[in-house]
């Protein structure tokens, strides 16, 4: 696909009502789900191991829903990217917590926002981003045409974005020294050298300990942010909540566990397919994971 065509159906797509594009994102991950095999199998083995579903029929019905929201997530991108800002952080219906955010501000020593694969993660640094300035760190996608767009959706307000390398980290420490907000996703497995494993879900995961390094060299106060996608297109429920973080134990078991009380409000909208478990190029795997080929 070209990249004029890419960001013609981008833009009509944009164009479209929510509602609309939910629908059509859970056809898509239904037939996204039928035809690709490793997809499907990766999504199944995830979702049954993380041993959330009570029994078989509610595992089918997780999975069923799972499929569905999967869908959502890529569908309703080029209207979080691509409608006005206010329009999008209009669909935010309740917000709970910013109470927290602000006593952060107040503090000065910065704000570290961690954001799970879980619902609609593209609206909270864009509902953030209209109150305060925000540099997220983001890897560059892979398709091509993707980029710019997605440059363009991701810096509005005052939201700005910093590669996932040394120059991009380099920026979150001096957006935190500034005082400022930064936004990481917690659950991306980080490149050799730059995690550890701990258990997410009962199985051991390769998890960054950039976070956890970021708020104790600076003080800053670290929230958990998450966008709950609301049945029938109708919109998200913004929430913040605290994370205290024992610095004396490990920082991403503590985060892990954290993600995994978020995960289980609605747990079909985690992104199951994601290869949480997958061993980086150069990183030794636990004893207790085999050694797959990536």
């Amino acid at each position: 696909m070209t990249s004029f065509l890419f960001k013609l159906i981008f833009r009509l797509l944009s164009s479209m009502p929510l509602r609309w594009l939910h629908g059509l994102g859970a056809l898509l991950g239904r037939m996204t789900f039928l035809i690709s095999k490793e997809y499907a199998a990766r999504t199944e083995e995830n979702l049954r191991q993380a041993h959330i579903a009570a029994d078989e029929k509610h595992y089918a019905y997780l999975l069923r829903q799972t499929i569905a929201e999967a869908g959502k997530s890529i569908v309703e991108l080029p209207w979080v990217w691509g409608r006005p800002l206010e329009q999008v952080c209009a669909a935010v219906q309740n917000c709970q917590g910013w109470e927290h955010v602000e006593a952060a501000h107040a503090r000065g020593k910065g704000i570290i926002f961690l954001t799970p694969h879980w619902g609609c993660f593209e609206m909270t640094s864009l509902y953030i981003g209209q109150h305060l300035a925000l540099t997220n760190l983001y890897s560059s996608p892979k398709q091509d045409g993707l980029e710019e767009v997605m440059r363009n959706g991701r810096e509005r307000g005052l939201a700005r974005l910093a590669t996932a390398d040394m120059s991009g980290v380099r920026l979150l420490y001096k957006a935190l020294k500034r005082g400022e907000a930064i936004g990481l996703l917690p659950d991306q497995v980080p490149s050799q050298g730059e995690g550890e494993w701990v258990n997410f879900f009962g199985r051991p995961a390769y998890t960054m300990t950039l976070s956890g390094r970021l708020a104790q060299s600076s003080g800053a106060t670290v929230l958990l942010v998450y966008a709950e996608r609301l049945p029938n297109g109708t919109g998200y429920n913004m929430r913040f909540e605290p994370l205290p973080l024992d610095f004396d134990k490990s920082v991403p078991l503590q985060i892990n566990a954290a993600l995994e009380r978020v995960i289980a409000i609605s747990p079909a909208q985690y992104l199951w397919s994601y290869n949480r478990y997958k061993v980086p190029p150069g990183v030794m795997p636990p004893v207790t994971v085999p050694v797959k080929e990536q």
